[in-house]
């Protein structure tokens, strides 16, 4: 299941790994098997076993040649199968229609060129349908997966003290589970990755920027997805007694205490409510799922926390300011009590999960000016005195933010290319006090991200930003694509537009594997995700029963793949073979069902990419 990232991968991208002796080399064209705008700048890469100086054409769906070339000089070499990596620039092709690019004896997939809406929004609402299967309590849509209503016992649930954990990965339980009180409603929400445990921290991450796209591109679909979020975050805030729900459910058993976690049953969601259970029985955790609290009733929670669920909130409030002015003034109340709770002295280890391994966060400052900042354009919208309050709050928090040298970019644990955007436009629109930060510093900050990310790229034989032996790969690039967009609507500057769809092209099949990191996108996508209902309900051959929308972790650190074990007792077997040969010596992308480092989906991966194709699509 997803251990999130408490594991450090190896270092650098460029070792040479030998390709099995059986599968001799042959070229390869990597592009976005989705496809490309009209006016964007065009770039696939050639695969090759020893650097050429070869001739490509660009073929139409008639296999007339629209355009030829030379390959590029090599970018650097991927493995010892893979010596060279050619980029191939047909920017010139701008006619909308389907094509393939021929190198030599090689063809592509297919790929179409066509305006960016008609590419790129479908791909969002794939991304709803995804967050549809992952639903849970009684409003299940059934889906592709038949899905089923589930752990309705979290109606009832109990809560239990923050779990003691101990050993070397810090998620070894160390005592048994304190039940302090309850019960609580916390039914529904969503399950966060392929298992079925439920966090505050990742929902509300998840629902900002569902939330977000939403603000930009409304649809029936999204809304009533960010509604049914909204309604289990209405759950787990409990603003009369100060109280925040941080988790439902617990990963991590113990037989040393007597009881299974979530991570060690395979087996459909709905299973869990037919368990016959009394308290003290190895799967009693199981269906009575523990509930955890990020502090005590009335006592100040977790930074972090506070921030991006005010900011959920805050943008519900903003959505709603015009065709339902009484629920956005309830958001707006809520999201303004959450926010005022924060803890900003004595902070501490941050509430994430439990155990706070699965997510390391240690970054709050950006999110609380991500709560304050929205807090700002939802008061604002609804005429509420206290924006401008909230609005000088924002600039402090930016910062304090810009003060503590962080240097991460868009992702789970960095909300700040959110937070910069919109309090650009809090500053322009006048009106705030005292104000502690500059538009100009906002806007260099978000420049210093993309250049970071820019820099980077610059070793990577295919132009990424990321680093493919560390988590992530996925959805960090997706976070480039989303802040290159934000920054132009901020700017008008055009300079990160290229290296934003380098990055989206990464996503989508222009990387050594060949493959998208969504799943039911593109001509090749995973087909063993770690997900259970996926696993067990779905096709396992990319059938039409597959995930889809799901964005996976992506490639990561070979050391991680070294021996993946069994398969989990109870599952489907599901192993592909495909990507092997393009394995690197530091990094593996691997379709397998074990795999959890590189093919296991989750709520946050998919939020980002939603967004990302949302600000894709508007152009």
């Amino acid at each position: 299941m997803r251990f999130a990232h408490a594991l450090v991968a190896a270092a650098a991208v460029t070792g040479l790994v030998a390709v099995p002796a059986q599968a001799a080399p042959s070229g390869q064209v990597r592009l976005d098997q989705v496809g490309y705008g009209t006016t964007e700048g065009k770039q696939a890469y050639f695969l090759a076993p020893t650097a050429s100086s070869a001739t490509f054409s660009v073929l139409d769906d008639r296999g007339r040649s629209v355009l030829t070339g030379r390959v590029g000089a090599s970018l650097g070499g991927w493995n010892t199968g893979f010596t060279a990596v050619h980029p191939i620039d047909f920017t010139g092709v701008t006619r909308k229609g389907t094509y393939r690019i021929k190198v030599g004896g090689v063809t592509s997939p297919t790929f179409k060129v066509d305006t960016v809406r008609k590419l790129y929004a479908p791909l969002a609402a794939d991304n709803v349908e995804f967050f549809q299967a992952q639903r849970d309590g009684a409003d299940v849509v059934p889906g592709r997966l038949k899905r089923k209503p589930s752990h309705l016992a979290d109606r009832e649930a109990f809560v239990y003290d923050h779990p003691v954990f101990k050993g070397e990965g810090g998620d070894e339980v160390a005592e048994p589970l304190k039940r302090v009180g309850g019960p609580v409603d916390v039914e529904g929400g969503w399950f966060d990755a392929g298992d079925f445990v439920k966090f505050t921290h990742a929902t509300s991450y998840s629902l900002a920027e569902l939330l977000y796209a939403q603000r930009v591109a409304p649809n029936p679909a999204l809304d009533a997805e960010t509604k049914f979020g909204l309604r289990w975050l209405d759950k787990v805030w409990d603003s009369r007694s100060k109280t925040l729900i941080a988790q439902v459910g617990i990963g991590t058993g113990s037989e040393e205490h007597g009881f299974v976690g979530d991570h060690d049953v395979w087996r459909l969601p709905e299973a869990d409510d037919k368990l016959s259970v009394e308290p003290g029985d190895l799967e009693y955790f199981i269906k009575h799922r523990p509930v955890f609290r990020a502090a005590a009733p009335g006592e100040k929670i977790s930074p972090n926390l506070a921030g991006r669920v005010s900011a959920a909130f805050a943008l519900a409030a903003q959505v709603e300011a015009k065709r339902d002015p009484a629920l956005a003034c309830r958001y707006l109340e809520e999201a303004a009590s959450v926010f005022a709770q924060a803890k900003t002295t004595d902070v501490g280890e941050l509430v994430t999960a439990f155990p706070h391994a699965y997510y390391p966060e240690d970054s709050w400052a950006d999110d609380m000016e991500f709560g304050a900042t929205q807090l700002a354009l939802a008061g604002k919208a609804l005429g509420d005195r206290r924006a401008a309050g909230w609005a000088t709050a924002a600039t402090h928090w930016a910062k304090e933010y810009l003060a503590s040298g962080d240097t991460d970019t868009l992702n789970l644990y960095n909300t700040s290319a959110l937070a910069h955007t919109d309090l650009v436009r809090v500053l322009r629109s006048g009106g705030v006090r005292n104000a502690e930060v500059t538009e100009a510093q906002l806007v260099g900050d978000l420049r210093r991200q993309l250049q970071q990310g820019v820099d980077a790229s610059a070793s990577s034989p295919f132009r990424t930003a990321v680093d493919v032996t560390q988590f992530d790969a996925a959805p960090r690039s997706f976070g480039y694509v989303a802040t290159a967009k934000l920054y132009r609507s901020l700017t008008g500057d055009r300079t990160f537009d290229d290296f934003g769809t380098r990055q989206r092209d990464f996503t989508l099949g222009a990387n050594a594997w060949g493959t998208t990191l969504v799943i039911g996108v593109g001509t090749t996508f995973p087909n063993c995700p770690q997900h259970q209902a996926a696993n067990l309900s779905g096709d396992l051959n990319g059938g039409r029963k597959v995930l889809v929308g799901a964005v996976v972790n992506g490639p990561n650190g070979a050391d991680l793949f070294g021996d993946l074990g069994e398969m989990p007792a109870g599952s489907a077997p599901c192993t592909k073979d495909y990507t092997k040969r393009y394995d690197s010596a530091t990094s593996v992308f691997a379709d397998d069902l074990r795999s959890w480092p590189s093919s296991e989906p989750a709520i946050d991966f998919t939020s980002m990419a939603a967004l990302a194709f949302t600000l894709t699509a508007q152009g």
